[in-house]
């Protein structure tokens, strides 16, 4: 077996406690600090080209590498990124990821991603990351997801004590003391 001809997809797969539309809007905020989500799309290179209700057009990289996707989220069980540019990934490359609703509420992500590489640079990388690198991107897959999670428990948080500190507030202010002689 040659790994050289193996087609240039790495398979991954997450649980997470995210829903699907939880792990959409994280995936899809191209906002400053993007970089807190995705340690690969630094903040210099993120370029939002067009923007609607269901996808988007944006270039992202970082260290000298970047590429231009197309974002497509029309389909509730899914996210396929396609790369359109790239200086170092053919336009077959891209990212899909596709979710499972779990019955004990839990999301099951799956992540297939395709780098295949349209020059020496590119195909010598592909070749790395499908090897000796995959635990890079792995590790990259497991904080992305860590890290949308952990935005959302903020959230969350912050959501519960809004609520609690505004119910607390319209309550009525009663104080009731006790006074005891324990002598």
């Amino acid at each position: 077996m040659c790994i050289i001809n193996q087609p240039p997809e790495i398979h991954f797969r997450q649980t997470t406690m995210l829903t699907p539309e939880q792990f959409v809007a994280g995936l899809t905020d191209f906002g400053p600090g993007r970089s807190k989500l995705f340690a690969d799309s630094a903040d210099e290179y993120l370029k939002v080209h067009r923007l609607g209700p269901s996808e988007a057009d944006v270039t992202e990289g970082s260290d000298g590498v970047w590429e231009r996707l197309h974002y497509d989220w029309s389909d509730p069980n899914g996210v396929v990124l396609t790369t359109t540019d790239s200086n170092l990934w053919s336009e077959l490359s891209g990212h899909i990821y596709t979710f499972t609703r779990q019955p004990n509420g839990t999301t099951e992500i799956d992540l297939v991603v395709v780098r295949d590489g349209k020059n020496f640079k590119g195909r010598v990388l592909s070749l790395v990351l499908r090897t000796i690198g995959r635990g890079v991107l792995k590790r990259a897959f497991e904080d992305s997801v860590r890290a949308i999670e952990a935005r959302n428990y903020k959230s969350s948080i912050s959501e519960i004590t809004q609520s609690r500190t505004a119910a607390l507030r319209r309550a009525p202010t009663r104080c009731t003391c006790a006074v005891t002689n324990n002598g």
